[in-house]
This record gives C-alpha cells, sequence and structure tokens, in this order.
C-alpha cells in the first residue's frame, strides 16, 4: 500500500489545457506526485470525431498506465464526453475521473435563476455531456450550449487579453449575455478557458458567475484518493513530471501560460504514443 501511494496522479490532455487541472491539484494536495500527458501532437481533439477522440485518448491514458500511476484524471472535456466510461472499464481497477461531472455539479450550486451557459469545444456541445449531466443535477435548469472553438487556439497562441481575445468572446457570446433571460452562470468546458478570465469579465460583466471545473475536479480527486486510502503522507512537495508528443521546447513555453510560473525548458519530455 506504501508504494503504491507514493505513485503519480496521472494526467492528460490534448494540449497545454489541462495544466489548469494539474494546478489546482497541486494547490489542494501538495505532497502527491503528479506526472502530466499533452498530447500535443494530435492537438486540438475538440474538431475530430468520436472515434478518433476514443482512440487517442486510450493511447495518452495506456501511457500514463504504462509508466506507472496510481489514478488517471481526463483534463479535457472532449475526452471525457467522448471516451471516460471507456478509459474506465479499460483501465479498471485504476480509478479514472474526468471534468465534467464536477464542472457541471459547481455549475448547478452557483446559478440562483437555473439558466447556465455552457462555452466548450464543438465535439463537447455536439456530444451533449454538459447538458445532460446537469440535467441530471437539476432537472429544472436551463442551458445554453456554444461551442467556441476559436478559443482553444488563442490560448495555446496567449493572446488571452486585449482586443483579440476580448473580440472573439463578444461574437461568440454577446447575444446569449445580452438577452433578457441571461444566464447568470457562465461554465467554462475547457480546460483553456479559464486563461480568458479577466476578458470574459468584460464581456460577460461582473455579475456572471464564471465557473471552471479545476477545483471541483481536485476535490473530487482528494475524495477519491481518501477513500481507497492512497493520499500520499509527508510534508515534502511532490514531484511534478510533464510529457508531451510534440516540441517540448514549445510546451514549456505555453505551459507557462497555464500554471501561472515560468516553465524551465527541459522540465517536458518527448514521448511516442
Amino acid at each position: 500500500m506504501s508504494d503504491k501511494r507514493e505513485l503519480p496522479i496521472g494526467i492528460f490532455d490534448s494540449g497545454m489545457g489541462g495544466l489548469t487541472v494539474l494546478k489546482a491539484i497541486a494547490s489542494l494536495l501538495p505532497a502527491e506526485n503528479l506526472l502530466y500527458l499533452g498530447d500535443t501532437a494530435r492537438l486540438p481533439y475538440g474538431t475530430k470525431g468520436r472515434d478518433t477522440i476514443v482512440r487517442y485518448t486510450l493511447l495518452a491514458a495506456g501511457k500514463l498506465v504504462e509508466i506507472g500511476v496510481k489514478m488517471l484524471v481526463v483534463a479535457c472535456n472532449t475526452a471525457t464526453s467522448a471516451a471516460l466510461p471507456v478509459l474506465q472499464k479499460e483501465f479498471a481497477p485504476i480509478p479514472v475521473l474526468g471534468v465534467i461531472g464536477p464542472g457541471a455539479r459547481a455549475a448547478c450550486q452557483a446559478s440562483k435563476n437555473g439558466h447556465i451557459a455552457v462555452i466548450a469545444t464543438q465535439a463537447t456541445v455536439q456530444g451533449g455531456a454538459y447538458q445532460h449531466a446537469i440535467d441530471a443535477i437539476n432537472p429544472g435548469a436551463k442551458v445554453t450550449a456554444r461551442a467556441c472553438t476559436l478559443l482553444v487556439s488563442l490560448a495555446e497562441e496567449g493572446w488571452t487579453e486585449g482586443p483579440i481575445a476580448r473580440a472573439v468572446l463578444a461574437r461568440y457570446l454577446d447575444d446569449i449575455f445580452h438577452d433578457p433571460d441571461a444566464p447568470d452562470t457562465l461554465l467554462l468546458g475547457c480546460t483553456h478557458f479559464p486563461l480568458f478570465l479577466n476578458s470574459l469579465r468584460e464581456v460577460v460583466g461582473e455579475e456572471t458567475r464564471i465557473v471552471d471545473s479545476a477545483s471541483a475536479t481536485a476535490e473530487d480527486v482528494a475524495k477519491r484518493l481518501d477513500e481507497l486510502g492512497i493520499l500520499r503522507a509527508g510534508g515534502e512537495t511532490g514531484k511534478r513530471d510533464f510529457l508531451t508528443t510534440d516540441n517540448p521546447e514549445r510546451f514549456t513555453r505555453v505551459g507557462g501560460h497555464f500554471l501561472g510560473v515560468a516553465m524551465n525548458r527541459n522540465q517536458a519530455r518527448l514521448v511516442d504514443l
């Protein structure tokens, strides 16, 4: 059991967006060892078909399991939507957690008028994962979902503030939030989107509650590890290791935007799936 506690939590995404989830887990559980895989060679997942997303997700998760992890966290809304049940079956008994359930729960708790806007990738919106998850928690809720595919590329380039970011966000959201029946809660259904928080505030207003799934997912991770008795003990900070399937130098340069701290160019290791 003690050896299992020392194994890292495996976290993966199609790119760097899942680093926002890693950041939340590291903040809540600083002693845990964390192993992150960004499948940047196949980015983005959000515009691809479901079968392709499932295939790519199985490859990424399989690499982490091959290295050795005690839990898998699917830090990608698109992959969670398309492949979570497949992953849970394929890699049992390793616990596999996604980001959609925690995000939906947090949004339902935040909303007062029962109208929640969800912005995500095309695949996540078309798959209806958040709509179904919110309906399961609050059947009376109204959900307005909007695919905001361009935001992924802007986040990867670091263009999350300024006139370009605001103009793109306004194009996507103005009609939703200037409606008399506007949502009071905006759920960020893509792990790239928290980087737009400041710009989003300017577009949707200060009164709108903005929810992302990272902190709620971190809480689920802590609860599940505790239930299984495999939380890592000790006061020392755990290791943070990073893998990428393409261009480690770019991964560390852009990844710093998501983590909020500069990354050393040697921190990410290139792997092949």
